[in-house]
């Protein structure tokens, strides 16, 4: 397999980093998620949502009362977003002129780009009393089950190859009915011993993990 950059198939459009559009709007909203972010942030605090693709987070966290500027670089994926802000940009390139009460950065994004460019843009949209919160894998994909379902969803982990001890290049068959997507992508290591030294090369500090796995990061401006 060998590939280094995102990639997708599938019917309806996929987005720059081989996202199924059609896959993720067809998906239910992810309380879960929505509710783990609000309780760890002041009421009414404004979130930066990065990555926000199809709005499966964003809508909950408007219901819960946050105003959300939501960023994708997908103009397909914002088009299902809805009560939110939307700006289609690359997260590396964004640079606006607000300051937030929190920067969301979820679905392991910090594992799969240049997570330096990725931090570096979480702290500069972040106010100086702000909440960074990042989702990072904490489980090794070498280690992880080759079929699973949920939400009447089959997924498939079709193709794997460790690259070097830090990456590993992947592929994920995703199935609803009779439709059926692919997703190539290759993630990177963040493990928790690193993670002080690699959010403080973003000026960023580590405040406290959200949940018992410690895959949710809550960091602040240094």
């Amino acid at each position: 397999m060998a590939k280094t950059r995102s990639s997708g198939t599938g019917p309806g459009d996929i987005a720059p980093d081989g996202s199924a559009v059609e896959f993720y709007a067809a998906q239910p909203r992810n309380e879960e998620a929505a509710a783990l972010v609000h309780g760890a942030l002041p009421p009414g605090a404004s979130i930066l949502e990065l990555g926000a693709g199809a709005g499966r987070v964003t809508a909950p966290l408007v219901a819960l009362g946050h105003p959300v500027t939501a960023v994708d670089d997908s103009a397909e994926m914002l088009a299902r977003v809805t009560g939110a802000r939307t700006v289609c940009s690359p997260i590396e390139d964004l640079d606006l002129p607000d300051r937030f009460g929190c920067v969301l950065m979820m679905s392991y994004l910090v594992n799969y780009g240049d997570r330096t460019a990725l931090l570096d843009a979480c702290r500069r949209h972040a106010a100086p009393d702000g909440l960074v919160i990042v989702q990072r894998e904490t489980v090794d994909w070498e280690e992880a089950p080759r079929a699973w379902s949920h939400d009447g969803i089959d997924f498939r982990l079709s193709e794997l190859e460790r690259l070097d001890p830090e990456r590993c290049a992947a592929t994920i068959e995703y199935r609803m009915g009779e439709r059926r997507w692919t997703h190539s992508f290759v993630s990177r290591r963040l493990g928790e011993e690193e993670l002080p030294e690699v959010l403080a090369a973003s000026g960023l500090r580590l405040d406290r993990f959200l949940d018992e796995g410690h895959g949710w990061v809550a960091a602040r401006p240094a």
